[in-house]
């Protein structure tokens, strides 16, 4: 096949797709060029459909390879390794707006790649790989009911940004991707800091207007170079067993509908299918009769919902379940709490810890440093399951990160509270919106732990029932909602505005005038929500936890750095030693330190205050004896500051040997009489005796200062939560 172009310009770059050149043993491959930024996407069907699968095997892989920034991987291998954090949230960007998009029925294993071949260290790829994936599809023999536009939106002085770069988006409100088909839009994934809705939908009807045209270009590429789709056989539910077991068992079905307890409908179920296997054992395989019940109980559901204008669960279209909230519930943790609505439950705990503690993350645009986590977990118990305990799945890092977006809008700055804060979620129960669940308890815990958040975030996710022309949005969608249903539209915010969004679809796009409808629906879920967390914890705690760790960031002279590591890092270490406390000391100056407790904290602030502070002449200090020799004797004034104290400086009286009137290690009161050129300091014993006779009890400057030199700097948060260094 001959190499093949299309390009348009978006933004302030020209998009341009390749095809025909690179890997062109994959079903479909296409090169995608933004600026210098270059993904590959391929795109790779099996032959024969997979066997024994009750589900349509999707894989999707994100790569960036670190040649791709001029870079050689860290650590001993010299090599990429298990993907990223980046990289798994980018794939699954890429599988969402496409999985939809499939036939029905189609059990064919599918796999996506998509690699990072070049990136200009301006544009994140993330979009790239989106839109690679739908044209490498479309322009393939794959059955693809595409092709897929997606573009990145920010909003900076009043105005909308197209595909922004990473400069841009520090200065944005919002970084909003969203992905549509000629159909509507498919997928959407947002990180705001308290944005309106009213911007908000403008910014999606401008996103959407903007990824038009990009479907356009693919379907250009496919005149040029598709390929005829491949006829893949369906798996498609036996018609007459479906009859069979309506006949059969439809009123039973429609009655464990009705079961208000999830464990209860899901053992009536498994009690009915095992009843149908007995009965149809001869005809049907149990994964059929299965697979076909569970097809009569979402046909059910749907049909109550619509005809009845109610949910199977009893609550109204625009009703929450039940909510309950507890905070403090840990004894030793610095912040706790324990968010339940209906049967989903979250157990949110906040860790402080320091500067030291933050996350370094190796990305292609540069190392960066995060200083706010949230970490999902989905124990198998949750669900009534058992399964192994492994490391976090995909899902688990999707739903933690889609937390801490929603809960990064309301952080305070670094200098405001120089911790570094780790949140864990432990979901509990689960039944449908857990991740919205663990928003919701880390907002709660958050404040519980004394973090200065700025307002209380909550969430919620919301379902649709499509049928022909009537479209119904759920409000607080429950787990058989969420599985039988069109729509997984997860919203979170405070009552200023939206903090995070997430829309994932099971049909091929909705309008912009249902996702109004949607967002209208969600502010007032919010505002129920979080008028029921208020009740229990309204403000952050006055104080943080006794067990925190104690950490104040001081700004020094970046000149004075050295006096606090000292040669050989002796200085520092034997700071640590006296103190107790650990510091960690920036190039710009900037010396955060930590402690266990406030006294080992001021002591090391103490201790640090004078190793900078000057030495001035005329000054009288407390110092100890270092040294003694036959010409006088070493006093030391402050930390790391030593000067000599001559023979005729230490008495009024005949000293015929110094050691008659000091000693090493005694105590005395010295007296600043000169610095020379070269920094050495002179010391006078006689004259601050004779300046204390004097002056009775003059003021001495001891060198424990109460008011250390420093200021604190000002620096402003990365709205991504990370920083370079």
């Amino acid at each position: 096949m001959n190499t093949q172009e299309v390009k348009l310009k978006i933004g302030e770059r020209e998009l341009c797709l390749t095809t025909g050149e690179m890997a062109k043993q994959a079903n479909g491959a296409v090169l995608v060029r933004y600026g210098e930024t270059v993904v590959l996407v391929t795109a790779v069907m099996s032959q024969e459909p997979k066997e024994d699968v009750d589900f349509f095997p999707l894989t999707v892989e994100y790569q960036e390879r670190t040649y791709a920034a001029g870079k050689i991987p860290g650590g001993f291998f010299k090599r990429e390794g298990r993907p990223t954090e980046k990289e798994i949230l980018t794939a699954r960007l890429t599988d969402r707006p496409i999985r939809p998009l499939f036939p029905t029925g189609l059990r064919n294993e599918i796999q996506i790649i998509s690699i990072v071949l070049s990136s200009d260290g301006e544009y994140d790829p993330d979009v790239l790989s989106v839109i690679g994936a739908s044209a490498a599809l479309h322009i393939s023999d794959i059955p693809f009911q595409g092709p897929v536009g997606a573009v990145k939106m920010g909003y900076i002085n009043g105005e909308f940004v197209l595909n922004p770069t990473y400069h841009q988006l520090e200065e944005s409100i919002f970084t909003l991707v969203v992905a549509g088909t000629r159909n509507g839009i498919i997928m959407i994934e947002t990180e705001a800091r308290e944005v309106s809705e009213e911007i908000y939908l403008s910014a999606l009807e401008s996103g959407y207007k903007s990824l038009l045209p990009i479907i356009e270009l693919q379907e250009e590429l496919r005149v040029k170079c598709g390929k005829q789709k491949r006829k893949v056989e369906l798996f498609e539910l036996n018609s007459q067993l479906m009859e069979s077991i309506k006949k059969d068992v439809l009123h039973r079905v429609q009655e464990i509908n009705l079961m208000t307890s999830k464990e209860e409908r899901i053992e009536a179920m498994e009690i009915l299918c095992k009843q149908l296997s007995e009965k149809y054992s001869e005809e049907y395989s149990p994964e059929e009769i299965k697979q076909a019940l569970h097809e009569v109980q979402k046909e059910e559901v749907r049909k109550y919902t619509i005809h009845n204008k109610r949910r199977v669960d009893g609550r109204g279209f625009d009703e929450l379940r039940p909510i309950s909230c507890k905070v403090g519930v840990l004894p030793r943790t610095h912040g706790s709490a324990l968010f339940t609505r209906g049967q989903t439950q979250s157990l949110a705990v906040t860790t402080l810890g320091t500067p030291a503690d933050e996350q370094m993350i190796e990305a292609l645009e540069g190392e960066m440093f995060k200083k706010f986590m949230v970490h999902y977990n989905f124990p198998p118990f949750s669900v009534g399951e058992i399964k192994p305990l492994r490391g976090p799945g995909r899902r688990e890092i999707g739903h933690g990160v889609l937390a801490e977006k929603a809960l990064r809008a309301v952080m305070p700055s670094e200098e405001e509270f120089p911790y570094t804060v780790r949140v864990v979620s432990d979901i509990l129960e689960s039944n449908g919106s857990s991740s919205m669940a663990t928003v919701c308890g880390g907002s709660l815990s958050l404040m519980d732990a004394g973090v200065p958040v700025k307002a209380s975030v909550a969430g919620v996710a919301l379902g649709l029932f499509k049928e022909s022309s009537e479209e119904i949005l759920l409000m607080d969608i429950a787990g058989l909602e969420d599985h039988y249903g069109d729509m997984d539209f997860k919203i979170a915010g405070t009552r200023n505005g939206i903090t995070a969004v997430q829309l994932d679809l099971k049909i091929d796009g909705i309008s912009v005038d249902l996702i109004s409808q949607a967002l209208k629906m969600a502010r007032e879920a919010r505002y129920q929500i979080l008028d029921i967390m208020e009740t229990v914890i309204d403000k952050p705690r006055g104080t943080i936890s006794p067990y925190a760790p104690r950490i104040t960031t001081l700004q020094l002279p970046p000149e004075k750095i050295a006096l606090i590591i000292g040669p050989g890092g002796r200085m520092i270490r034997k700071l640590i030693n006296e103190t107790g406390a650990k510091f960690d000391i920036e190039e710009d100056g900037q010396v955060h330190i930590s402690a266990d407790n406030e006294d080992s904290l001021n002591k090391a602030i103490s201790a640090v205050n004078n190793l900078i502070r000057d030495v001035e002449v005329g000054e009288i200090y407390d110092g100890k004896i270092t040294r003694v020799t036959n010409f006088g004797a070493f006093c030391e004034v402050l930390p790391g500051k030593e000067g000599l104290i001559h023979i005729s400086e230490i008495s009024n009286r005949y000293v015929s040997a110094v050691e008659d009137f000091v000693k090493v290690g005694d105590e005395v009161k010295v007296k600043v009489i000169g610095i020379d050129d070269l920094g050495r300091i002179q010391l006078s014993l006689k004259q601050a005796q004779e300046s204390q006779e004097q002056n009775g009890s003059q003021n001495l400057k001891s060198s424990t200062s109460s008011s250390p030199p420093f200021s604190t700097k000002r620096k402003r948060n990365h709205p991504r939560n990370f920083r370079k260094r």
